[in-house]
C-alpha cells in the first residue's frame, strides 16, 4: 500500500504565512509541521511501502529538505514535483493523484490525505474497513455538527452499510452537518475509475467533483470518524488549530 499526501496547493488564502512556504509545512507547534502529524499518523500502517508526497515546483526543494527528517520510518518518503509552478497553472486534487498514479504506476492501494487536514484520531478502524471495500473508495466522514458550516463542505449521507447514497458540495442548505474530508482509501481495483472520469470530461481541480461522481456510479463508502479534525483553509482555521488542537494533545 502507498500513502499520497496531497500538498501541491499554493496556499493563497493564508497569504503571507504561505508566500514562501507550503501550507503542509506551517508549523502547529513549535518545529512541528502540520505534515509530521499526517505522517505519524500513516508511519505504522500495516503494508505500507512508500509515501509519495506530491508537491508544485516552487516548493519542492522545500519538501525534499524536509524529507530528510524522516529516514529513520520503515518506509520510504518520496517527494514527487508535478511541475506546475502557479496557482493558475496547478493541476489540482484529482489531477495530481491522476499525475502520481499513471507517473509511478502506482499497481496497489492508495491512502489518499490532504496536506492541509489536522486530526487527532487513530485510523485503524478506518483502515480495517477500507480493506474490505475492494469495489469500493472509502471516504473519511466528520461531523462538524454546526449545520450551517456544513455549506464550506461536501455533506454526506450514507445507509446502514456505509454506502455513500448522497452528495452535494457547498450546498447553500445542507441536509446534515456530516461532511466530506480529503481522506480516501481508494483499492487499486478503482484506480482506473479516475481515467473514466477524466474521459468523460470530469474536472480535475475538483475532488468534489470526483466523489459525486463516485457515488453516483455506488462505488464510495464512507467511514465516519470521532475526535478533532481541522481544515486548514484559512488564517483563522490556522490559528484555531494551533490553540485547539495542542490542548486536545
Amino acid at each position: 500500500m502507498k500513502v499520497l499526501i496531497l500538498a501541491a496547493g499554493y496556499g493563497t488564502r493564508l497569504y503571507p504565512l504561505t508566500k514562501d512556504r507550503p501550507k503542509p509545512l506551517l508549523t502547529i507547534e513549535p518545529k512541528k509541521p502540520l505534515i509530521n502529524y499526517l505522517v505519524e499518523r500513516v508511519a505504522d500502517l500495516k503494508g505500507l511501502t512508500e509515501i509519495f508526497v506530491v508537491s508544485n515546483d516552487k516548493f519542492f526543494g522545500q519538501f525534499q529538505q524536509w524529507a530528510k527528517s524522516f529516514s529513520h520510518l520503515s518506509a520510504s518518503i518520496t517527494i514527487i514535483n508535478d511541475g506546475t509552478k502557479t496557482p493558475e497553472d496547478r493541476l489540482g486534487s484529482i489531477g495530481d493523484i491522476d499525475f502520481t498514479v499513471r507517473g509511478r504506476k502506482v499497481a496497489e492501494d492508495i491512502l489518499v490525505i490532504g496536506g492541509d487536514n489536522l486530526f487527532d484520531f487513530n485510523i485503524d478502524k478506518f483502515f480495517a474497513f477500507a480493506i474490505t471495500q475492494k469495489e469500493k473508495v472509502t471516504l473519511g466522514v466528520f461531523d462538524i455538527k454546526h449545520i450551517d458550516m456544513a455549506q464550506k463542505f461536501g455533506v454526506v449521507a450514507m445507509d446502514k452499510a456505509q454506502i455513500v447514497t448522497h452528495f452535494e458540495e457547498k450546498p447553500a442548505k445542507p441536509k446534515s452537518s456530516l461532511i466530506a474530508m480529503c481522506f480516501y482509501y481508494m483499492p487499486k481495483a478503482t484506480l482506473p475509475l479516475i481515467q473514466d472520469y477524466i474521459a468523460k470530461g470530469g474536472k480535475l481541480d475538483l475532488a468534489g467533483d470526483y466523489i459525486r461522481w463516485l457515488c453516483e456510479q455506488k462505488r464510495l463508502c464512507g467511514f465516519q470518524f470521532s475526535g478533532s479534525w481541522y481544515d486548514i483553509g484559512s488564517l483563522e482555521a490556522y490559528h484555531e488549530a494551533q490553540e485547539a488542537f495542542i490542548q486536545h494533545q
